[in-house]
């Protein structure tokens, strides 16, 4: 898995793959802005066909914006159209470096309303940084993995090691979290030999092998952290209540199982991990490859929010909560990068 949390039930859900429509005749309408936005692949651009609905729909919410225009083709209303909401959307994703952000608005079938969706194009292990890497207090490192781990899967595909762990344990053990019971099935169920215990992978030896900044007991308490790190931290927080208090019905970093499945065929085949870890692979390249092998198959789901636009007036709602989750995940940006040694050594050793 190349070096690139399911706290929202992201199980069971669509690999990339298996929901993206085929490409349509004309990249500039199918693709609003590269790989970053764009319409479904239904769009007739090059033949002056009716608006689809999702036009329709987005049409509505420009001429909300832009006041009376001249007439003008199907053709031509399409292209203002598109350009209109890509201007505005990658204003507000214009800074996103974490992770490679894809935004789609799509047609459903005949009586269903069109939905935006968020997915991710990236795969693998985030890069965390100081975190990982630098020489920090392991104190101040723990305070600022843990914020990661309790913030980023609201606004990204991401599992952290709990998630992890948890998928190891069905893998290995049947669901099995404390030695002595997860030998006892692997004994009974695939010939282990108790003797043999070295060669054996129990979850206590998985644990053991997390870096002290992955443990939260390591971690400083925020408020006695440097007053930069500290303030980072709780501008995180406060981000990830503002989403969670948001109504799930104008969320765009929100999600339904059932909007899912009924807008996308298919979804009960693809992996039950996200594509993006918080986990190092080098310390858990087995483990890591082991879960995967199924994302690598059938795809990862990719997805970070979906939301129904049954009415024009609804996108602003989208909007303002999308700038909502980018902040958040621009302020995890500011987290990982961070330079430490900035902050003094007057917090401790560890």
């Amino acid at each position: 898995m190349p070096n690139s949390a399911m706290g929202r039930s992201r199980k069971s859900m669509c690999p990339t793959a298996s929901r993206r429509q085929p490409v349509s005749a004309s990249h500039r309408s199918a693709d609003l802005a590269g790989r970053m936005v764009a319409l479904g692949a239904d769009v007739p651009a090059i033949f002056d066909q009716p608006l689809a609905l999702h036009h329709k729909l987005l049409g509505r919410w420009v001429a909300g914006r832009e006041g009376a225009q001249e007439a003008c083709t199907r053709v031509e209303a399409r292209r203002r159209i598109e350009r209109a909401f890509r201007a505005v959307a990658l204003d507000i994703l214009a800074p996103v470096e974490l992770a490679d952000l894809r935004i789609a608005i799509l047609s459903g079938e005949e009586n269903q309303s069109p939905v935006v969706t968020i997915t991710c194009e990236s795969i693998g292990q985030l890069d965390l940084g100081w975190i990982e890497t630098g020489d920090a207090p392991i104190s101040w490192r723990a305070a600022a993995y843990a914020a990661l781990e309790r913030t980023l899967s609201r606004v990204l595909p991401v599992f952290a090691y709990q998630d992890l762990f948890e998928e190891i344990s069905r893998y290995y053990w049947e669901g099995e979290t404390d030695d002595a019971a997860a030998l006892e099935y692997m004994i009974a169920c695939h010939g282990a030999d108790p003797e043999d215990l070295d060669s054996l992978s129990l979850p206590s030896t998985m644990n053991d092998r997390r870096p002290d900044w992955m443990i939260r007991d390591k971690a400083m308490s925020v408020r006695s952290l440097p007053a930069r790190l500290r303030g980072i931290i709780r501008r995180l927080d406060h981000l990830h209540r503002q989403i969670d208090r948001l109504d799930p019905n104008d969320n765009a970093w929100a999600f339904h199982l059932d909007t899912a499945y009924e807008y996308f065929p298919g979804t009960e085949e693809c992996s039950p991990l996200p594509p993006l870890t918080l986990v190092p692979v080098d310390q858990f390249a087995r483990e890591v490859d082991d879960v995967a092998q199924h994302g690598m198959e059938y795809g990862f789901f990719d997805l970070a929010g979906i939301c129904v636009l049954p009415q024009a007036d609804k996108i602003d709602r989208w909007l303002s909560s999308f700038q909502l989750g980018v902040k958040l995940l621009t302020t995890a940006q500011e987290l990982i990068m961070l330079d430490p040694t900035i902050l003094g050594a007057s917090h401790g050793k560890s």
